[in-house]
C-alpha cells in the first residue's frame, strides 16, 4: 500500500482555498455588489434623477442634428431655388440653438455627476475606515492592512473612473443608440431595420467581453492589492530587512508579484482589442451595406437624398460609440472586480459585536478604584489553532496586582486578550463585577479596562495628544500630573517644544523606553479600574525598568492589576503570581512564597537571577 504524501505547495494552495483570509476576496452575499451601490446612490436619488435627465435633454439636442441636415436638403434647398429663404435660415436657427443647448446641458451635467461621484466615493471611504475599525482584532490579525489600503485606494479609485467616465458613456451610448434606432426606423423602416439587426452581433460581442473581462479584472485586483501587501510590509519591516540582508531576496519577489500585475494587466488590454476590432468589422460591414443599399433607392428614385445624408449621419453616431463603449466595460469590470472586493470586506461582521441590550458596571462599594475579575469556566482557541486555554477558572480580588509568568504559548497574553475583550471566550464568561464582558458597551468597558502592550504604539501628533487618547477632555496640568506620576516629566520637557513636540510616524522622534513612559501616562490618565500591563516593560533599560516600577507601586494602588512580564524583576510590585503552563495555572501564591518554594517559579527565579550574577 502507498501513501499519498501531499507537496507544501498543494498543501498550501488547499488552505488558500479553504480559508477566505488567505485569498484576497472576502465572500460576501449574492447580490451584495449591486446592494451596495444602490446603497451608496440611494441618498442622492433627486441629484441622481437630475443628472440623467439633463444628460437626456443633452442627447436629444445632439441627436436632433442629422434630421434638420435631412431637412435642409429635402426642403430647405428646394425652396431656396423658389427663393425662399426662410426653411433654410430656421435649419440653421434651430441647428445653433441645438448646439448651444448641448454645451449648456453638457456643462451642468458634468457639474451635477461630479457633484454625485465625489459624495459616493466619500460615503464609501468612510464606509471602508468605519468598518475597518469596528472590525474585532482577530480580523486584522488575518487580513492583512496592505489589503486595507488596497480596498480604499486603488478599489475606490475603479469605481471613481467608472462614476465620473464610464457612466456618462455607458448612459451616452445607450441614448444615442435609443435615439438613432427611432430615428432611422422612423425615416426609412428598411434601412433602420437593418441597422437595429446588427446590434444583436454587437450585443453577443458584448456578452463575450463581459464574461472574460471579469475574470481578467478579478485577478488583476488581486494581484495589485499583492503588490501594496508586498511594499508596505517590506517598508514596515525596513530594520529587520536591512539587518538581515533581504533587499535581494525582497527585489525577487516582489518582481514576481509586479511580473504577474503587469500579465493581468496586458490580458486585460489584450480582451479589450479583441472586442474593438470585432465590433468595428461588425460597424464597419454593416454601414457599407446600408449606404450601398441606400444608394441604389435613392438611384431609382425609391428614397430622398435627404433622408440617406440623415441615415448615414446616424449610422456614424450610433457605430462611434463603440469604442467607447469598450472603454466602459472595461471601467465597469475593473469596478465591479473592486466592488465586489469591498463588498465583501463590509460584509464582514465583528467576532467581538456589541450588545443588543448593554448594561452598565456597578457602583463601587469602596472608594478604591480596582474592580474583581472572574474567569468562570472559560474555554479558548484560536481558529488558527487547537484551544489555548482549556476550562480555565480564575477570581482576581478587587484592587489585587497579579503576576503572570510562564514560558512562550502558556496562554499569558491570551487571557489578557480575553479580559480587555478582544476575543470573546469559545464556552465561559469573563465577568466584571459579576457583570459579563459581552453586556458591556464599548465605551463602558474601555473605561474599566485598558491594555499596555510590549509595542507601545503612538499616533503622529504631540506627546500631549498621545497621553490624552484615552481622555480627550483632559487639562494640561492633568496630562502633565500623569507624566509625573509615571517618571517621563523630565524627558518631555527636555525635548525641543515639550509636551508640544510631534513625536512624528510611530513616535519615530523619541526612544522606545521612552515610547513606553508615554504609553504608562496615557494608561494613568484613562483611570481604569483594570489594568493589564502585556510585556510592558520590555522595552525598558534596568534604570528605567526600576524607576517605572517604583511608579507603579503608587499607580496601581487600588486597582486590579494583570501584569504579564518574562523579566522576573516585574514580579516584585506584584501581590500574588500565576505560573501557567498549556493554558493551565500551575502555581498561585504571594511572590515570596513562591520563591521559597521548590516548584515551576522557584527554579525560574534561580534561573533569572544566576544569569544576573553571570
Amino acid at each position: 500500500m502507498t501513501t499519498t504524501v501531499d507537496k507544501p505547495a498543494d498543501a498550501a494552495a488547499r488552505q488558500q482555498a479553504d480559508d477566505p483570509f488567505a485569498q484576497d476576496t472576502l465572500p460576501a452575499a449574492e447580490g451584495a455588489t449591486g446592494a451596495l451601490l444602490r446603497s451608496l446612490l440611494a441618498p442622492l436619488r433627486a441629484r441622481v434623477v437630475l443628472t440623467a435627465l439633463l444628460l437626456l435633454l443633452q442627447q436629444a439636442a445632439v441627436q436632433a442634428g442629422p434630421l434638420l441636415v435631412a431637412f435642409a436638403i429635402d426642403r430647405g434647398v428646394p425652396a431656396l431655388r423658389r427663393g425662399d429663404h426662410g426653411p433654410l435660415i430656421a435649419v440653421a436657427a434651430a441647428y445653433a440653438v441645438c448646439s448651444l443647448g448641448s454645451a449648456a446641458l453638457q456643462y451642468a451635467f458634468i457639474r451635477s455627476s461630479a457633484r454625485v461621484n465625489q459624495d459616493v466615493l466619500l460615503d464609501l471611504r468612510g464606509r471602508i475606515f468605519r468598518h475597518a475599525q469596528a472590525l474585532s482584532v482577530d480580523f486584522h490579525e488575518r487580513y492583512t492592512s496592505g489589503r486595507l489600503i488596497s480596498r480604499s485606494t486603488t478599489d475606490v479609485e475603479s469605481l471613481r473612473e467608472l462614476l465620473s467616465e464610464g457612466l456618462q458613456e455607458l448612459i451616452t451610448v445607450i441614448l444615442s443608440f435609443v435615439y438613432i434606432a427611432a430615428m432611422l426606423l422612423w425615416l426609412d423602416l428598411g434601412l433602420g431595420g437593418v441597422a437595429v439587426a446588427s446590434f444583436v452581433p454587437l450585443y453577443l460581442l458584448i456578452r463575450l467581453y463581459q464574461r472574460r473581462a471579469g475574470r481578467i479584472f478579478r485577478r488583476r485586483s488581486t494581484t495589485i492589492a499583492a503588490v501594496i501587501v508586498k511594499f508596505a510590509e517590506t517598508m514596515n519591516g525596513i530594520r529587520p530587512v536591512r539587518a538581515f540582508r533581504r533587499e535581494q531576496a525582497n527585489d525577487e519577489e516582489f518582481a514576481v508579484l509586479n511580473h504577474r500585475h503587469e500579465r493581468t494587466n496586458g490580458d486585460a488590454m489584450l480582451e479589450m482589442a479583441r472586442y474593438v476590432v470585432g465590433s468595428r468589422l461588425v460597424a464597419n460591414t454593416a454601414v457599407a451595406g446600408i449606404v450601398l443599399w441606400g444608394a441604389y433607392r435613392v438611384a431609382g428614385g425609391g428614397l430622398a437624398l435627404g433622408v440617406l445624408a440623415a441615415c448615414v449621419l446616424y449610422l456614424r453616431r450610433l457605430y462611434d460609440p463603440i469604442d467607447r463603449l469598450g472603454m466602459f466595460l472595461n471601467s465597469y469590470q475593473s469596478a465591479a472586480a473592486s466592488l465586489e472586493k469591498i463588498a465583501g470586506l463590509l460584509a464582514q461582521t465583528p467576532s467581538v459585536p456589541e450588545p443588543s441590550e448593554p448594561r452598565t458596571l456597578p457602583v463601587r462599594r469602596s472608594e478604591l478604584p480596582g474592580r474583581t475579575v472572574t474567569f468562570e469556566s472559560v474555554s479558548f482557541g484560536y481558529r488558527t489553532g487547537g484551544e489555548v486555554l482549556p476550562r480555565f477558572d480564575l477570581t482576581l480580588p478587587a484592587g489585587q496586582t497579579v503576576a503572570v509568568v510562564g514560558s512562550t504559548g502558556a496562554g499569558k497574553s491570551t487571557l489578557a486578550k480575553l479580559l480587555a475583550r478582544f476575543y470573546d471566550p469559545s464556552r465561559g464568561r469573563v465577568l466584571l463585577d459579576g457583570v459579563d464582558l459581552r453586556e458591556l458597551a464599548v465605551p463602558e468597558l474601555r473605561r474599566g479596562v485598558v491594555m499596555v502592550t510590549q509595542e507601545a504604539f503612538l499616533f503622529s501628533g504631540t506627546i500631549a495628544e498621545n497621553i490624552a487618547i484615552g481622555r480627550p477632555e483632559a487639562t494640561r496640568e492633568e496630562i502633565e500630573g500623569a507624566a509625573k506620576a509615571i517618571g517621563a516629566h523630565e524627558f518631555i520637557v527636555a525635548l525641543p517644544d515639550g509636551y508640544d513636540t510631534d513625536v512624528r510616524k510611530r513616535g519615530g522622534r523619541i526612544s522606545a523606553g521612552q515610547r513606553q513612559l508615554v504609553a504608562f501616562a496615557r494608561a494613568l490618565l484613562a483611570d481604569p479600574a483594570v489594568l493589564i500591563l502585556d510585556e510592558a516593560t520590555s522595552s525598558l533599560d534596568v534604570p528605567g525598568e526600576r524607576a517605572v516600577q517604583e511608579a507603579m507601586r503608587t499607580v496601581l494602588h487600588g486597582r486590579t492589576a494583570v501584569v504579564i512580564a518574562h523579566r522576573l524583576s516585574t514580579v516584585a510590585i506584584a501581590d500574588r503570581v500565576l505560573v501557567m503552563e498549556s493554558g493551565r495555572v500551575v502555581e498561585d501564591g504571594p511572590p515570596d512564597e513562591l520563591i521559597a518554594g521548590t516548584g515551576r517559579f522557584s527554579d525560574l527565579h534561580r534561573a533569572w537571577r544566576d544569569s544576573l550574577v553571570g
